[in-house]
């Protein structure tokens, strides 16, 4: 975790060390608000920080609600029944209970993965304060939502709290049968792949090396 905060650094202190100007006035920061010269004044964090932050939450919203929403319906609607043929044998919808990770896998470390999907929650929450990259902020946005459907159903379903089973439904011919949540956990990590590749980080410098 302090590796993690040590690469996306603190944008705040970035321009901690501006020169004053030449006649003597307080240096003015990013967001156009003028300091008092006096120093008593605490660094103020940008809007532009908070627009990122506000995105990162509301595509965690969005992705957590749509996996929420899809579970609870194919629960009712699709669970003991039979499979839904989408695109003839290529793609289906059948529901199914999975206790292992993101695609069947591991099903014997229930518990495990329930710490992970946990903790992977809380790095992305206590990074986000440092987040100024939209792109990442999406990209963050996709893992935390889909971290926390996966979780809820670890929680919240059967065989009990810390254990239970998430529901699948997606159903691809000659592959895991998997869920939106991961879903938005693959886009999300695909993503950060790319930006890292293209050498943006989520502070939004930009780097070659």
């Amino acid at each position: 975790m302090a590796e993690a905060e040590r690469i996306i650094g603190t944008p705040d202190s970035a321009g901690a060390e501006e020169p004053a100007a030449s006649d003597g006035t307080a240096a003015t920061p990013d967001d156009g608000t003028a300091t008092p010269d006096d120093g008593s004044a605490a660094p103020q964090e940008r809007p532009r920080g908070r627009r990122r932050i506000l995105a990162l939450f509301l595509v965690a919203v969005l992705a957590y609600l749509l996996d929420l929403g899809s579970k609870m319906l194919v629960v009712a609607k699709l669970e003991g029944r039979e499979p839904i043929r989408v695109i003839g044998d290529w793609l289906r919808f059948d529901a199914i209970r999975n206790p292992g990770a993101a695609f069947g896998m591991g099903e014997a470390f229930t518990i495990i993965f329930t710490c992970i999907a946990a903790a992977v929650i809380v790095v992305i929450i206590r990074l986000a304060r440092k987040l100024y990259s939209l792109p990442w902020a999406i990209a963050l946005g996709l893992l935390l939502g889909g971290a926390l459907g996966n979780l809820t159903d670890r929680i919240f379903r059967s065989p009990g709290v810390f254990e239970g089973a998430v529901v699948d439904f997606i159903a691809p011919a000659h592959f895991a049968v998997f869920n939106l949540a991961d879903s938005a956990i693959v886009c999300g990590g695909i993503l950060i792949v790319i930006l890292s590749f293209r050498g943006l980080d989520p502070d939004g410098t930009v780097h070659k090396d």
